[in-house]
């Protein structure tokens, strides 16, 4: 319950990005899930610390000169209580 209560406010954020100013901006993230939605699941899977710490780094990858294609959100180690 706190981990949801903790993440709401970044949920928040990210919805209203996608919701508000990504139609503005048009398709431009090289990476498949968007950076978005990556973040998205970076949160719900591994929390705020690790997901805002692994969202960062996707975001920063982001650019002209950066890969591109498929880069899913890591999954958690065996033995980890996260969820």
């Amino acid at each position: 319950m706190l981990r949801k209560v903790l993440i709401f406010p970044f949920t928040v954020l990210i919805k209203l990005y996608q919701w508000i100013i990504s139609p503005l901006l048009g398709p431009s993230c090289r990476f498949q899930p968007t950076c978005s939605h990556y973040a998205l699941e970076a949160f719900e899977t591994h929390g705020v610390f690790r997901g805002f710490y692994l969202s960062i780094l996707r975001i920063s990858k982001c650019h002209p000169w950066g890969k591109s294609g498929y880069d899913p959100v890591p999954k958690l180690k065996k033995g980890s209580n996260k969820r």
